[in-house]
C-alpha cells in the first residue's frame, strides 16, 4: 500500500516488480504468496466483532486481489505470471494445482498463490510455508518491514537486540514473531531455510540471495 493508509500504491507495485525481475534475472526461479491486510485483515475483522471464519474468507479474497494486481505489475515489465487460487474461482485466475505450478515454474514463469491455504484460521505465513515445502523451493524468504528478525519490534523498542541467524527452535522457544508457530514448524519439520529481510530497501530482494546486505537467517540447528 506503499505511503497510503490501505489500497494498492501503483509505484510501490512496479518498485516490488522490478526487484523480483533482479531474482529472476540472476537466474533464481520464484513463486510468491501475497498477504492481503492492505485491503482486509481477518484478525482484525473477527476482532471487531466479525466471526472468524467469515473474516478470514475476505482476507483471503483481499490476497487475490492484490495477487492480480501483482501479475499485472510483473507482466508490464515482462516477466510471464500465472495466479494460482486456493479458492478456485476460474473467471480470474487458475485454482491451485501443484504439478501445473511446477510445470509453470519449469518453463521460467512466476507463479503466484493466492487465497492462503484456502482454509480459515490459518495465516499467510503458513500458506507460505506450505507451498515452499510443496514446489521444493530451497528457501523460503520473507519480505517484512525490517531488516531481520529482533528481541522486540525496533520500531516500538529503540534498543531492541537483532540477530543474524537463529534456529528454529530460538524462535519457538522465545516467540520471536516472525511468522507464526505453525509456520516455523512446518519449515523445521521440512529443513526449510528462512531468510528475513526489508523489502522497503531497494535492491535488497537481490542482495540476499547472494548472500550480502543484511538480513537474519533461520535454519535447523544454527
Amino acid at each position: 500500500m506503499g505511503s497510503r493508509e490501505y489500497g494498492l500504491d501503483g509505484t510501490t507495485l512496479t518498485r516490488v516488480a522490478e526487484e523480483i525481475r533482479a531474482v529472476v534475472d540472476m537466474g533464481i526461479e520464484v513463486c510468491l504468496v501475497i498477504g492481503g491486510g492492505n485491503i482486509f485483515r481477518g484478525l482484525s475483522g473477527a476482532a471487531a466483532g466479525m466471526e472468524r471464519t467469515s473474516a478470514d474468507y475476505m482476507g483471503m479474497l483481499a490476497t487475490v486481489i492484490n495477487s492480480l494486481a501483482m501479475q499485472n505489475a510483473l507482466e508490464r515489465i515482462g516477466l510471464q505470471t500465472r495466479v494460482q487460487s486456493a479458492i478456485p474461482m476460474s473467471t480470474v485466475c487458475e485454482p491451485y494445482i501443484r504439478r501445473r505450478a511446477s510445470r509453470h515454474m519449469e518453463k521460467g514463469r512466476i507463479v503466484i498463490f493466492a487465497a492462503g491455504t484456502g482454509n480459515p484460521f490459518f495465516t499467510t505465513d503458513t500458506a507460505a510455508a506450505l507451498r515452499a515445502v510443496e514446489m521444493k523451493c530451497d528457501v523460503l524468504v520473507k519480505a517484512t518491514q525490517v531488516d531481520g528478525v529482533y528481541s522486540a519490534d525496533p520500531r516500538k523498542v529503540p534498543d531492541a537486540v537483532r540477530y543474524d541467524s537463529l534456529s528454529f527452535m530460538d524462535v519457538l522457544a522465545n516467540e520471536l514473531e516472525v511468522m507464526d508457530a505453525t509456520a516455523i514448524a512446518l519449515c523445521r519439520e521440512n529443513d526449510l531455510p528462512i531468510l528475513v529481510f526489508n523489502l522497503h530497501e531497494p535492491g535488497s530482494f537481490a542482495k540476499v540471495l547472494a548472500g550480502q546486505g543484511r538480513y537474519t537467517l533461520i535454519e535447523e540447528g544454527n
